[in-house]
């Protein structure tokens, strides 16, 4: 196991070590199933530490599927809590075990938004640490340098609370365009302001709802008032997708 620091938000990179696939992790326990690469990007996974009264924290998994396949490595982005287990496993060190469950969920279900002809307008929105799966997807890869229009909306605090800024420029080499939105910017913040939901109705630019699809994840508010936008625009909901 490998962990680098980015306060107060940490990625955790896990390895584990299974018959035919490269890996390295420690012990899982007997009634837990051994793990599969993952189809789908946007699943997750809970994880606990070896200990008897240690809960599980339900993670999900930062990294594209094509990594756990080809190198048995899955990443997370975990914000550190005070007294939570995800305290204790930003404090892990290499060689640390940890226990996984099965991957989870139904994820990004791209085939709603696919062939990127039909659907030439991608919008996606990523609150705080929602930002995990929409990097999966990004990096797992879903045809943005073949669409006109893919955006980016993702909303923090403020740019110490905003994680993977490192990989804006690789993003938007692939055809994402990046909107990020400061909910508590400091004076020198000239972009956007507030919570991205108000950003993107101060924008909507929605030039033909039938060729458009849309990605969220985050913070259940932000959620459902981009989706109410969204459909009011003419957008489908089942063009919609959630990971949940």
């Amino acid at each position: 196991m490998t962990l680098s620091k980015f306060q107060p938000l940490r990625r955790l990179s896990h390895h584990l070590r299974r018959r035919g696939l490269a890996v390295s992790a420690a012990a899982v326990r007997q009634d837990t199933t051994l793990w599969t690469p993952t189809p789908l990007a946007g699943q997750y996974l809970q994880l606990r530490l070896q200990e008897p009264e240690s809960k599980p924290s339900f993670l999900a998994i930062a990294s594209p599927p094509s990594i756990a396949a080809s190198k048995g490595v899955f990443e997370f982005l975990i914000k550190s809590v005070p007294g939570s287990t995800a305290e204790l496993l930003c404090g892990l060190q290499k060689g640390d075990v940890v226990e996984l469950t099965p991957a989870m969920g139904k994820g990004f279900d791209v085939d709603q938004i696919s062939p990127p002809d039909n659907y030439q307008t991608v919008l996606i929105f990523a609150t705080g640490s929602g930002i995990s799966p929409i990097r999966s997807l990004i990096e797992a890869g879903f045809s943005a340098d073949k669409r006109s229009d893919v955006r980016l909306y993702y909303g923090a605090r403020n740019l110490n609370r905003m994680a993977y800024q490192e990989r804006f420029k690789e993003w938007k080499s692939s055809g994402v365009d990046i909107v990020p939105v400061l909910s508590q910017p400091d004076d020198s913040w000239t972009g956007e302001s507030g919570y991205v939901q108000a950003a993107f109705a101060r924008e909507r630019r929605i030039h033909s709802p039938q060729s458009t699809g849309a990605v969220l994840c985050g913070q259940k508010q932000m959620a459902e008032e981009v989706t109410s936008l969204l459909v009011g625009d003419g957008v489908s909901s089942e063009k919609i997708l959630k990971n949940f």
